[in-house]
């Protein structure tokens, strides 16, 4: 009879671990898990589009091309090659499958003087271009907080 007893204790275990485990898991909310930003920005093709654009924009800004060094910058480094180089980027940190071969930040910038200013400007650029391409405001502060992270490395500091 303990033999019984036994598999009919365990039977109820078993039961009633796994009703609790099926209880658990049902109370549990379910977690949408949203796609990357990559794919939500429309992959390489939508992030191509909005930096094709940014680059254009940065390349004819008059108030970036009075900094003798952001020009002279911009000329040694032609727009095709930017625009490869800073659409890999966007693609790897908005969680694409593109690796950023280039410079880190602060090595790429150091030479190019940015004031906060100048900042600004660009940062103005990037959202007149993800606005043309109509990126949900979501999507843009994402963006712009990936982007923010990089400001330490690229704009001087004076004094």
């Amino acid at each position: 009879m303990s033999t019984l007893f036994r598999v009919i204790g365990a039977s109820i275990v078993l039961t009633l671990g796994a009703l609790v485990s099926a209880t658990s898991v049902a109370q549990q909310p379910a977690v949408a898990t949203k796609p990357p930003l990559y794919e939500r920005l429309g992959g390489l093709k939508g992030i191509s589009l909005v930096v094709d654009d940014f680059i254009d924009r940065l390349v004819a800004n008059k108030t970036l091309n009075k900094n003798p060094a952001i020009d002279a910058g911009l000329k040694s480094a032609p727009a095709p090659y930017l625009k490869v180089q800073v659409a890999q980027l966007v693609c790897e940190v908005a969680g694409g499958p593109c690796k950023y071969a280039g410079k880190d930040m602060k090595s790429s910038h150091a030479h190019l003087n940015i004031s906060e200013k100048e900042w600004d400007v660009m940062a103005g650029e990037f959202k007149k271009s993800l606005n043309k391409f109509k990126v949900p405001a979501a999507q843009q502060n994402e963006l712009f907080e990936i982007v923010g992270k990089t400001k330490p490395d690229v704009v001087v500091r004076k004094g």
